[in-house]
């Protein structure tokens, strides 16, 4: 088993995915292959396949072994956010797209450099919060399968199935890695990417756990509500955020900031497109956002953008640093392909990738053995918030 320690190190990485798209010009790829591998294909993946099938011991299916060829030519790119998608996988991913799915209800994330799986929010009334997953549990097995290290997409075909089904997960928890295996029983999910609530001093609070295509109008009516409430200023907390779409938070921040540009790419060929908010809303109060070192992608994009405009305060410490964008490709078959096709840029011209955002206010996160609710970054947001009103 390996060092238990070793499931404590790294950072979070998000993903920052343009929806589903459909055509992959496949003949294009289909030309690219006969050109360039097609002598290795018959040759070395020939005496392979002969190979195995004279001496392999175990069993094997043959779509496997096809399914382990596209997956391995696109991780030969050596980009840890391009990923061959196989059916199971990308209709994995679609659900999740569309906020509902049936599964335990819990986000997870994945280091991109040790691989560690990490349960960053159980959703409240789920079924992961009912058999006894915390936040921040560090996910070891599904059943009987190690996931360190797995694509988090495959991760997830694991966990999610039919509701009424059960499934069992062990992880590790707390400072001395306690190990626990529990089982749940799983249900159709709905996808619960903001919290909020009013705070006092009339200090509104925002939490968003990931960019989904549910998360426009989640935050919009949590906006709406708070402001009811007589909301004079607002934390938007983007902690443990690993990202997300791109065209959601662009239309969040659509309504947070004055008109002007909200974030550029550049593409291989050095292609500009821009994203730009208009004048019809804008945030007026005094605002606070919150992020640290697992805050990627599209959180970045977020923060960028309101520290650029200067219309918030940055709190917290330095986050991810994930500066590229995917785009997923419908390859016509049930299965897909999510490749980095840009770098972005803040308004100002800023690309954060390898090295993060820097916040405004630095404030490292103190646990309070005395207090476990006790939150010394929201503390500092909120104070610096007073000071402005």
């Amino acid at each position: 088993m390996k060092n238990k320690k070793s499931f404590m190190q790294g950072a979070l990485c998000g993903a920052l995915a343009i929806l589903l798209v459909a055509g992959l010009m496949s003949c294009g790829l289909k030309a690219y292959s006969r050109d360039n591998v097609s002598s290795d294909a018959s040759g070395k993946l020939g005496t392979l396949k002969k190979l195995i099938d004279q001496t392999y011991l175990g069993d094997f299916e043959e779509e496997d072994l096809k399914e382990g060829i596209y997956k391995g030519f696109v991780s030969g790119l050596d980009d840890p956010y391009s990923v061959y998608y196989d059916k199971d996988e990308t209709r994995a991913m679609i659900e999740t797209t569309e906020g509902e799915y049936d599964g335990i209800g819990a986000v997870l994330s994945q280091d991109i450099n040790t691989g560690i799986v990490t349960l960053v929010r159980i959703y409240e009334g789920s079924p992961a919060m009912e058999a006894g997953l915390k936040d921040n549990d560090i996910l070891y097995k599904v059943e009987d399968i190690e996931v360190t290290g797995m694509d988090l997409s495959e991760v997830v075909t694991h966990i999610k199935g039919d509701k009424g089904t059960k499934v069992s997960l062990t992880v590790y928890r707390g400072d001395d890695h306690e190990e626990i295996t529990v089982t749940a029983v799983r249900n159709t999910i709905q996808a619960q990417t903001v919290a909020h609530r009013m705070l006092e001093d009339g200090i509104g609070y925002i939490a968003i756990s990931e960019f989904d295509l549910v998360t426009f109008d989640q935050y919009q009516q949590a906006l709406e509500d708070l402001e009811s409430q007589g909301m004079s200023s607002l934390v938007v907390d983007l902690r443990n955020n690993p990202g997300g779409n791109y065209n959601t938070v662009c239309k969040i921040l659509d309504l947070m900031l004055p008109e002007g540009l909200i974030v550029y790419t550049k593409d291989k060929a050095g292609n500009k497109e821009e994203e730009r908010s208009d004048d019809a809303h804008q945030f007026n109060l005094p605002l606070a956002v919150l992020m640290n070192g697992n805050s990627a992608s599209a959180s970045e994009i977020y923060a960028g953008a309101i520290q650029d405009h200067g219309t918030g305060t940055i709190v917290g410490t330095q986050s991810y640093g994930k500066g590229v964008v995917q785009q997923i490709f419908d390859l016509k078959d049930g299965t897909s392909v999510k490749l980095t096709i840009a770098e972005y840029f803040t308004p100002n011209g800023r690309n954060i990738h390898g090295k993060g955002i820097t916040p405004d206010v630095e404030v490292e996160y103190e646990k309070n053995e005395e207090n476990p609710e006790a939150d010394n970054q929201l503390e500092k947001a909120m104070e610096v918030l007073r000071e402005k009103m």
